[in-house]
């Protein structure tokens, strides 16, 4: 599976990109409200005769930016080549200009214009130092990713979709004080495409001790499935959890069996392990144990695959990589 589609919801809002056409407070008569949509900046991922930051430019000139309440940053020129530091900069610079903004998602860059996993990024610690009232973020991309280690005292969604999530950025996202924090998404993904992260550095997210409110944890896309599952299986974090997802990865029948034989996951409302490599003894386990107690149980095996070499190593593939 590849990212084909353009975010089109963010923040309950309907994405609407900002058009090339509009030069300024002139030509906006046919656009909507300012805080009716999520307003998506981009540029041409090859060859922009544009660079983003004069995208921006001609959106803060047109668009009354103080009502505006969620931001895509799409393509910037050559995302394969360059990071998206004058992006920021150029976000941080105008955040006077945007005392309304509550979701901000960097990066929303498909596999036409860039894959995921070549996709250069950058220190997203200036963005949410800046925004102070940001109740969600999200950032696609994992090369160059940087994370530090912060305290925000709004944010109740955060999301990071790679193919492969640096280690240091796990820990910096592990070790951030997220007080309101709800819902955390992490997309882990695999060795080969920078994810070189372990299940210890989970360690502070598994304890919950700098995650109060969270109760929508999902860990996925990664080729140590597994590895978390057993960790899950006696994590204090899972008891006040309603949805626990560990799907698009490299799951197999020793992870779930450890789910299985673990706390009791009977309190949740959701356990999403779409996309693995169950056996159907597995998939039929997991159901008639948990969704007699009302639990919602995704055991789809989607598209996953494996390969089989010669000397008989099995290959098998998280749902996002390259």
């Amino acid at each position: 599976m590849t990212i084909g589609s353009h975010l089109r919801e963010f923040h309950e809002l309907p994405v609407v990109r900002f058009p090339d056409s509009v030069k300024g407070p002139g030509d906006t008569g046919q656009l909507p409200a300012p805080g009716e949509v999520a307003w998506s900046v981009a540029v041409d991922a090859y060859d922009s005769e544009e660079g983003w930051e004069d995208a921006f430019a001609r959106f803060l000139a047109s668009i009354d930016t103080t009502k505006v309440r969620a931001l895509v940053v799409g393509a910037w020129s050559e995302a394969y080549d360059s990071g998206p530091e004058p992006v920021i900069e150029a976000l941080v610079a105008a955040k006077d200009r945007l005392p309304a903004l509550r979701a901000l998602f960097l990066g929303d860059i498909v596999m036409e214009e860039c894959e995921i996993s070549w996709i250069n990024q950058g220190d997203v610690g200036p963005l949410l130092t800046a925004f102070t009232q940001l109740e969600e973020f999200g950032v696609r991309g994992g090369q160059g990713l940087v994370f530090p280690a912060l305290r925000h005292e709004r944010l109740r969604k955060l999301t990071v979709e790679t193919g492969g999530m640096p280690a240091e950025a796990v820990r910096g996202v592990a070790a951030s004080d997220l007080p309101a924090l709800v819902h955390l998404d992490l997309w882990l993904g695999t060795s080969e495409y920078g994810g070189d992260s372990e299940v210890a550095d989970l360690a502070p997210i598994l304890a919950g001790t700098r995650l109060p409110s969270l109760r929508h944890l999902a860990l996925r896309n990664s080729e140590m499935q597994d590895d978390i599952c057993v960790a899950l299986a006696s994590a204090p974090v899972v008891a006040r959890l309603d949805v626990l997802d560990v799907s698009m990865g490299v799951l197999t029948d020793d992870g779930a069996t450890a789910l299985l034989t673990g706390q009791p996951l009977t309190h949740l409302t959701t356990l999403d392990l779409h996309h693995n490599y169950l056996s159907s003894a597995i998939r039929d386990r997991l159901r008639d144990s948990l969704e007699a107690e009302g639990v919602q149980v995704d055991v789809d095996p989607d598209d996953a695959d494996s390969d089989e070499d010669d000397d008989g190593t099995v290959w098998r593939f998280v749902a996002v990589g390259e």
